[in-house]
């Protein structure tokens, strides 16, 4: 979807270099050793006897879906094939081997128990929150081809005048504004390509260029935290805490806005104060130029108006009753019917994104509407476990797997558990705040994750610039990463013992 974005030979070059390095490489034993570690510990699982597992009542459905999920997580952890392909590979083997619609001789309910819908597997493509990732990903492309999202970008930059370091946090704010409503790796190309010009004017001797290359990835990282959709763990998380079939909490945009934006802010600016003070400016001031304009014709004025509606809505969704997943739609018709949008824009959605989560979604659908989460619940006891290490475990778990493979991926092996632990401790999690700050906790988590130039895209477009070192990069990322986990962590501790939430 990037390249009607500033900046795409960036993420272009970026995604070329990552998949061959990942996908392609040269020696290919590591690869070969990969799959068939795969393929062992999956058929190990699949066929091992039933009462191996030490689940009362597990039937061979169950099982199944055990050496399904052993599957994803290894295939994404070890990045065989693209995260999204995994996810595809989860949905088809779910419909054959443990389906209505599988091989009849596999799925007899009396020999195998319990088979899932093959309607619900299908479903889990079509689920409200898929709705809420595409609304997102249609407004960021009527931005950018109306050119509104240019224009922003001058507007808003305009007060922070010339002074280095003042600059320096107009960047860090905008940039974790956009990423609250636009994909972080677009707005990491964008936003660098607006340096641009800037990286010319600081000296080569001096700190500032490194200063203002950070701040890109550092702000796309934490603003997404924002918003539902300001990164794809934000919304799976929002998923499995609003499951009208499992936590059912309806929480709203607007809620998670209210708790999480004030986070991201006081975030960025301990952020600037980190960065200017590792990489002080030696010269004190600079000139901003950014080009593009936006373009002065009626579907403009309708993009704009849209979505400013879109936002309002989103954030008072509480009070007008539109649930956040039916309000992505409204930018969609409107740019359909208007004609802002056409079917080749449609081909710029970020469908392997889609596909990555929904894959996440089909293992939480197969967890429950087997059975297994109902027998894992009753074997183990998870009443007994401590809330805090629950807490401290899960985030650590996911900041550590996302700071190397896709937060998307983790969250989406994270989320469908910890929903079950959850419910299973039921009031003992009062003591840290509830659900609710054990799932966005692994949200935040996954946000904080961005010590190697491999953890994030925008890390990798920062460090494709050639002006920071990966040592540079690891520094910033492990304090801000400290600091964004210690304080979402205590925020969330907080709204759930005033039972905010």
């Amino acid at each position: 979807m990037f390249h009607i974005y500033e900046g795409f030979h960036l993420v272009d070059a970026y995604h070329k270099m990552r998949y061959q390095r990942k996908y392609h490489p040269t020696d290919g034993t590591k690869r070969v050793i990969k799959i068939a570690l795969v393929a062992l510990v999956t058929l190990f699982l699949w066929n091992i006897p039933t009462e191996w597992y030490g689940i009362e009542g597990l039937t061979v459905i169950q099982q199944r879906i055990i050496a399904i999920f052993a599957f994803a997580t290894l295939m994404w952890i070890l990045e065989v094939v693209s995260s999204w392909a995994t996810s595809v590979a989860i949905m088809v083997l779910m419909l054959v081997f443990c389906s209505d619609s599988g091989f009849k001789w596999m799925v007899n309910p009396d020999e195998v128990g319990t088979v899932l819908s093959h309607k619900g597997v299908m479903a889990t493509f079509g689920d409200p929150i898929i709705m809420l990732f595409i609304g997102g990903f249609i407004l960021a492309i009527a931005a950018t081809k109306t050119g509104l999202d240019a224009q922003l970008a001058k507007v808003l930059l305009k007060p922070f005048g010339s002074k280095s370091e003042n600059v320096l946090l107009g960047f860090l704010l905008i940039t974790g504004l956009f990423s609250m409503f636009v994909s972080n790796t677009a707005t990491a190309a964008m936003m660098l390509t607006f340096l641009a010009p800037v990286f010319r004017q600081l000296p080569p001797e001096g700190k500032g260029r490194i200063a203002m290359a950070l701040s890109i990835p550092v702000a796309a990282n934490l603003g997404g935290m924002g918003t539902p959709i300001g990164t794809p763990p934000n919304t799976i998380a929002l998923k499995y805490l609003n499951d009208p079939e499992g936590l059912n909490l309806q929480l709203g945009f607007g809620e998670w806005m209210m708790f999480m934006l004030p986070l991201v802010i006081v975030l960025l600016f301990l952020s600037w104060w980190l960065i200017k003070t590792m990489f002080p400016f030696t010269q004190k001031t600079v000139e901003l130029k950014i080009d593009g304009e936006m373009k002065k014709e009626p579907q403009t004025y309708i993009v704009i108006v849209t979505f400013f509606v879109t936002v309002a809505l989103w954030l008072l969704d509480s009070v007008t009753g539109i649930n956040s997943n039916t309000v992505a739609l409204i930018p969609f018709v409107v740019f359909a019917l208007t004609g802002v949008i056409t079917k080749r824009d449609l081909e710029q959605i970020n469908w392997s994104v889609i596909w990555m989560v929904a894959g996440g979604f089909a293992l939480g659908y197969g967890l429950n509407a087997s059975g297994l989460a109902d027998n894992a619940i009753k074997s183990i006891p998870f009443g007994d476990f401590s809330p805090f290490l629950i807490l401290i475990l899960s985030g650590l778990i996911c900041y550590i797997l996302s700071n190397f493979i896709s937060n998307s991926a983790t969250a989406a092996l994270l989320m469908p558990i910890l929903a079950v632990v959850c419910t299973a401790m039921g009031d003992k999690l009062d003591a840290i705040g509830g659900t609710p700050t054990v799932l966005m906790g692994v949200a935040i988590a996954a946000s904080s994750a961005m010590i190697l130039p491999i953890s994030t895209p925008p890390n990798a477009l920062a460090f494709a610039t050639g002006l920071v070192k990966q040592n540079e990069m690891s520094k910033i990322g492990i304090i801000m990463g400290i600091l964004s986990m210690a304080l979402g962590y205590a925020l969330l501790y907080v709204i759930g013992n005033l039972h905010l939430l």
